[in-house]
């Protein structure tokens, strides 16, 4: 059997990503006005260049989901229930824990009480947004079950649409944030339930009129270059945004990624081992533990900005977040394939 390798974007997505953080100080120091004039373009709190690439980056993932496949949950529940527990009723309070430590007592002599306050803010919107797009790929690496993959994903994505915004507020309001509930609530409507809505109702009419098989291996396709513009430029324009933040204090994205990453290990390790002791077959464990690791980071980024600003710590957090998954994910992966059973 030929070995399984992730594609050449996705394998080097934390270059790019680091490239765009080059790219977007430069243009940010270079053209102050220009990005004075573009942080300014706001409906209701949300940045309307921003929304519009954010939108196109998840309207090609939602594509792919397909609620017809729920009905056969009950067939092999495990898998989905191990999901479901891992993302919503563990990630996001370890998340906000580890992030309580880092940042407003071990983070405490560099970075001040309010904007610890942010970062923690940042990383409880990215612990309360499990991966609905790479996973398809960690699990392709792992010989996943790729049909029961789709299943995980399609509840998760409902789940986020009624889970979402009472979790964030729960644990915001804990770290004494105030919540602006309306700017949230929109947030989940744009960015979650209009580009579902669509991404089904695409799916459904494509593949009736021309195949399921045209549909994955033509249509499908043709979006994968516009999310990858669209990632891009969104990184190159809040790093235009972030670059002032990051001059003046260059740790900060190190001092950052410490507690991601190591939320990450923990995630993965805690969903692995829970999943070989109710004996959940490998291809599906696998997954499972995968997207609990993993986040769904373009709808935190997106709840980020709209809640905080595109200058803000809690941007700045979900940012770094991107940078730091794909080598994390794949070392990962390569726990999954050499504990293999």
């Amino acid at each position: 059997m030929s070995k399984k390798r992730i594609g050449f974007f996705e394998k080097y997505l934390s270059l790019w990503v680091a490239l765009c953080i080059i790219l977007g100080i430069i243009i940010g120091q270079v053209s102050s006005d220009s990005m004075e004039v573009l942080s300014k373009m706001e409906i209701y709190n949300v940045n309307i260049p921003v929304a519009i690439l954010i939108w196109m980056m998840i309207y090609p993932m939602m594509l792919q989901v397909d609620f017809s496949s729920i009905k056969n949950v009950g067939k092999r529940p495990k898998g989905v229930i191990l999901t479901l527990v891992i993302n919503w009723l563990i990630k996001p309070f370890t998340m906000a824990f580890f992030a309580w430590i880092f940042f407003s007592n071990l983070y405490s002599a560099f970075i001040s009480p309010d904007e610890a306050g942010e970062y923690i803010a940042g990383a409880i919107l990215l612990g309360a947004a499990p991966c609905t797009a790479m996973v398809f790929v960690w699990s392709y690496l792992t010989n996943g079950d790729p049909n029961y993959t789709l299943v995980q994903v399609s509840v998760n994505d409902l789940i986020i649409l009624v889970a979402f915004v009472p979790i964030v507020g729960l644990l915001l309001g804990i770290t004494n944030i105030t919540i602006p509930y309306n700017t949230l609530i929109a947030s989940i409507v744009v960015f979650v339930l209009i580009p579902l809505i669509a991404g089904y109702f695409t799916n459904r009419v494509i593949i009736n009129a021309k195949g399921e098989t045209w549909f994955k291996k033509q249509f499908l396709p043709k979006f994968k270059p516009i999310s990858i513009i669209a990632l891009l430029l969104t990184l190159i324009l809040l790093f235009a945004f972030q670059g002032k933040n990051i001059i003046e204090n260059p740790l900060i994205i190190v001092l950052v990624a410490i507690p991601l990453i190591i939320q990450t290990y923990f995630i993965f390790f805690i969903a692995w081992f829970i999943g070989r002791r109710l004996k959940i077959p490998h291809n599906i464990n696998s997954p499972a533990a995968l997207i609990g690791a993993s986040n769904f980071f373009e709808l935190a980024v997106a709840v980020a900005i709209a809640l905080f600003g595109l200058n803000s710590p809690a941007a700045m957090v979900t940012v770094v977040g991107v940078l730091v998954e794909v080598p994390i994910m794949l070392s990962l992966v390569g726990f999954a394939n050499k504990w293999k059973y």
